[in-house]
């Protein structure tokens, strides 16, 4: 019996088979990425040209293993070599050396989440992650890492984001589980007479605070510290948010911490979410999809939610004209109002 010879594969075979291949590798790159990061290899070279062994030695690395890592990232494109000297391209001394105005930030954390998503088989097996800590279990450089990252994200979309909230008869902002401020800094620059109050951990407090005395809103944004798990969120305001919070909880948190949000409202105040969510049927879109495995990886009972479920939250919560607003990132608004 002869063996049959493989059949040729339909072109949208093979662009299937070599797309699942692509993926199946793609991590290698990121390895790369991630790990010239945190060596702070690209702010070493800053504008500056080196030949490897130079950057080993400023690294304290080994000279061979750091030819290789660099090597790698010029034919990713992320480094310029000519005749042994190696150098950033404009775009990486841009956004790559620490301490630039335009610093991707949140680069660092994707190292962060690299260990947990390596424990995804685990967690598919078990339904909960081998280890989960909470973000005021995590230590110092971790969560300045994390809220660095956040402030980045966050700079970038918060005038876009700010801008579809409509802010007339708006004085007073609660911005819970607000992290640096970056929104709360928004919301003041977006309308004469607006304060804001940061809500957080303890341990996130004295890194808010720095984020907005930099930046010279000490005046008009408080910090309170709590924690929305257990503590009340305070009275006497106009408007609640809650962005990326809703993600990191279980949906019966979510209810409870909603209900508080509109406890903490003024008469016709509204609560604001903003997060990416999730189609009615869970399919997509892929962005929300990964972040679900994301939260499935990394928190106790984290997930992506569908506005059905915020929508059904805030109706628990006693708000009226819940409405959705997509946004131009991925992300969308669920707001309701209170009564009154």
């Amino acid at each position: 019996m002869t063996e049959e010879a493989p059949r040729r594969p339909s072109a949208e075979a093979a662009a299937f088979v070599q797309n699942v291949r692509e993926m199946s590798t793609a991590f290698q790159a990121s390895r790369v990425l991630l790990t010239a990061v945190e060596l702070e290899l690209f702010s070493v070279l800053h504008d500056e040209r080196r030949t490897s062994h130079e950057v080993a030695e400023a690294l304290g690395t080994n000279p061979r293993a750091t030819d290789r890592l660099m090597n790698a990232l010029v034919a990713l494109g992320l480094l310029h070599k000519r005749d042994g000297w190696f150098s950033n391209t404009p775009f990486g001394a841009q956004f790559l050396v620490k301490g630039k105005p335009d610093y991707l930030a949140a680069l660092a954390h994707s190292n962060n989440l690299w260990d947990t998503w390596s424990a995804l088989t685990d967690t598919v097996r078990e339904g909960r992650p081998p280890e989960v800590r909470r973000v005021s279990e995590r230590h110092e450089q971790w969560l300045r890492t994390f809220i660095a990252a956040m402030h980045w994200r966050a700079r970038q979309v918060a005038p876009t984001v700010v801008g579809l909230i409509e802010l007339k008869g708006v004085s007073r902002v609660l911005d819970v589980g607000g992290g640096s401020g970056a929104f709360s800094m928004e919301f003041v620059k977006a309308r004469s007479g607006v304060t804001a109050v940061v809500f957080d951990l303890p341990q996130v407090v004295p890194l808010s605070r720095g984020y907005i005395q930099a930046a010279g809103f000490g005046a008009q944004v408080e910090v309170v510290a709590g924690d929305y798990t257990h503590d009340e969120l305070g009275r006497g305001f106009d408007l609640a948010f809650l962005s990326s919070v809703v993600h990191s909880n279980s949906s019966d948190a979510n209810r409870h911490l909603i209900r508080k949000a509109a406890d903490a409202l003024n008469p016709g105040g509204r609560v604001a979410v903003l997060d990416s969510l999730m189609s009615e049927d869970r399919s997509g879109p892929l962005t929300s999809a990964l972040f679900a495995i994301n939260m499935l990886v990394g928190t106790e009972a984290g997930d992506t939610y569908t506005a059905a479920e915020i929508h059904a939250w805030m109706m628990d919560a006693g708000l009226i004209d819940i409405s959705r607003i997509d946004t131009p990132f991925g992300t969308s608004l669920m707001i309701g109002r209170g009564h009154g």
